[in-house]
């Protein structure tokens, strides 16, 4: 038996999180593997707050969750960047968030030129921390391999390694012998 993958890791961090009626933010929803997965975990008492600036990520995600017969009622797409994920939730998720995730880089099938940004990204990720209930957690999967994607993971590392040590907890989870940069993910725990 080998060590989890790296999405596998991120998906058992929050698994161990969320119950079935919690809210859930899938930051940036891409083809909607996250998205399905965390509606799964909130059941139909539960709700998903998907983001993606991309048409295309809302397109799929919609026929992602639709073909798994996930109720509309469990989720709600936004056409809108992460980084206004605190505007975009309503007043009574914000502190009771069970988790959140991130999946950076560029949408797979789509333009390669259009990836998340370490600005928007640490904005992002600061409004995410907000809305998180104590014992909740955020994951990001990080991917130095693409133009930008090295700046991207270190300002998210950065940012994870300088959060307040008696209210976060911050791990890392990576492969280090791979040839070429592998994806790898960055956890943090609310503590009070």
């Amino acid at each position: 038996m080998g060590f989890l993958s790296i999405l596998s890791f991120a998906h058992a961090i929050v698994g161990e999180r969320v119950r079935s009626g919690d809210v859930v933010v899938d930051a940036t929803m891409g083809n909607g593997h996250d998205t399905l997965f965390l509606a799964g975990l909130v059941g139909d008492g539960g709700h998903v707050y998907a983001f993606d600036v991309q048409p295309a990520a809302l397109a799929a995600t919609q026929a992602r969750l639709a073909a798994a017969g996930v109720p509309a009622a469990r989720y709600t797409l936004l056409l809108r960047d992460h980084a206004e994920l605190a505007d975009a939730l309503p007043t009574d998720a914000r502190g009771a968030v069970a988790a959140a995730m991130f999946n950076l880089g560029y949408l797979p099938g789509a333009d390669h030129a259009v990836t998340t940004q370490p600005a928007t990204t640490l904005r992002a990720l600061d409004a995410a921390l907000a809305t998180l209930r104590v014992g909740g957690a955020l994951c990001a999967v990080v991917y130095p391999g693409h133009p930008g994607g090295a700046e991207e993971a270190a300002a998210v590392e950065a940012w994870a390694a300088a959060l307040e040590p008696e209210r976060w907890q911050a791990v890392t989870y990576r492969f280090l012998n791979p040839r070429n940069p592998p994806p790898y993910v960055v956890a943090v725990e609310k503590r009070k």
